[in-house]
């Protein structure tokens, strides 16, 4: 598991890496030339795209956070940290998509002198645009890829550089045009545009933080997946929450009633063998083996049975009255919320006590079923015998 989340830190890192460099570029070739070609625009987009910088740094050291093994503090992992960074970067697209607009409307209003801009802003607008898009497809396709709501938001964020880019684009034909309102109807839009992306991010990973439970769909395969393990007579109390890209799942199994515990537990383990077969997003699974169905109780007291030490000082009692022992046999008890079957494995030695006491199998038997049964708790009696004296 932590070699997986090795790989997909590192293939994560490399795509942030990538687009830090091309942010770096280009946000000091569109301040360079924003001076050389009189265009404030094209600067101010030079500032936006260094600024990206600090947000591609911060992604890559939450991703080296979220991907550590879990440790004493944090014994589920740290794929909260993730899902913190992506609220961050929601926050962020917010604030970018409003800034941008605000900006855009003063200078529409505000202007009285226009410098005319020269074609080679028009040139670096351009190839910011394609730029920024190209690194937004990539990153979009490696965030899906990895399952990773940071990386998604990042790539989102690197979309919002390519618009504004095109802000800038349609503001510089504009200016040489004379056409000024284009730029101000430009930039409302896209900002809605990136307000909208970011508020996503930011419920989204709210939600998540909140240990909402996957949609019921999702829920309904686990299941399946779950009921097609041989042993498993039902499952239910499914519950689920997300933490950065991995999916933590509760559960209980309905197995047969007279299963060892052992066995119980393995029908478990093939049970979760299964999903993470099949789902390769799980990461912590934890089962609760039920010998019965107890959904009935779960709005009601689950009744009270008795417990093993008290069946056995009721067995002890009757024996010591019938033979005078209470020893040489071993005690196997099957709980359900309404009675307790009960197994006695007899060894040699208690065959000859019964011998001693002259005191016929069947006879020791029913006189023990029935002190039992006016327990009112108890439902069954099975006895086996040592060998080589097995008995019909």
């Amino acid at each position: 598991m932590q070699e997986q989340l090795d790989q997909r830190r590192k293939a994560a890192e490399r795509v942030t890496l990538i687009g830090s460099v091309v942010d770096l570029l280009l946000g000091l070739s569109k301040i360079i030339v924003g001076f050389i070609a009189n265009s404030s625009a094209l600067i101010v987009d030079g500032v936006h795209s260094l600024s990206d910088l600090a947000t591609d740094f911060m992604v890559i050291l939450v991703l080296r956070i979220s991907h550590q093994e879990p440790d004493k503090n944090h014994p589920w992992g740290h794929g909260r940290f993730e899902t913190v960074g992506t609220v961050a970067l929601g926050v962020i697209l917010i604030a970018v998509g409003a800034t941008l607009a605000y900006e855009m409307l003063v200078r529409a209003f505000n202007t009285t002198e226009i410098v005319v801009p020269t074609w080679p802003a028009l040139v670096v607008a351009a190839l910011s645009v394609v730029s920024k898009e190209a690194i937004f497809r990539y990153s979009l396709k490696i965030g899906k890829e990895l399952k990773s709501d940071l990386l998604i938001a990042n790539a989102w964020h690197s979309r919002t550089d390519a618009l504004s880019s095109i802000i800038v684009f349609v503001a510089l034909i504009g200016a040489m045009l004379g056409v000024w309102w284009l730029d101000a109807l430009a930039a409302v839009l896209v900002a809605l545009f990136i307000g909208k992306i970011g508020w996503g991010l930011v419920t989204s990973s709210i939600t998540e933080l909140v240990d909402t439970a996957l949609p019921p769909e999702r829920v309904k395969e686990l299941r399946e997946t779950v009921l097609e393990v041989e042993g498993i007579l039902s499952a239910h109390d499914f519950k689920s929450r997300t933490m950065g890209n991995q999916v933590l799942l509760e559960m209980h199994l309905q197995v047969a009633p007279h299963l060892s515990a052992s066995e119980g537990h393995y029908v478990g383990d093939l049970a979760v063998y299964a999903l993470q077969n099949r789902f390769d997003d799980l990461s912590h699974i934890i089962f609760h083996i039920d010998t019965y169905d107890d959904q009935p109780f779960h709005d009601q007291p689950m009744p009270v049975m008795p417990s093993r030490k008290e069946i056995k000082v009721l067995i002890y009692q009757q024996m010591d009255q019938l033979i005078g022992s209470h020893d040489n046999f071993q005690l196997t008890l099957y709980y359900d919320p309404s009675y307790v079957d009960i197994e006695l494995k007899l060894q040699a030695e208690f065959m000859a006590e019964l011998d001693k006491a002259a005191l016929s199998l069947p006879a020791f038997r029913t006189q023990l079923e029935q002190e039992l049964g006016r327990t009112g708790w108890f439902r069954n009696l099975t006895i086996w015998l040592p060998e080589p004296q097995m008995r019909p």
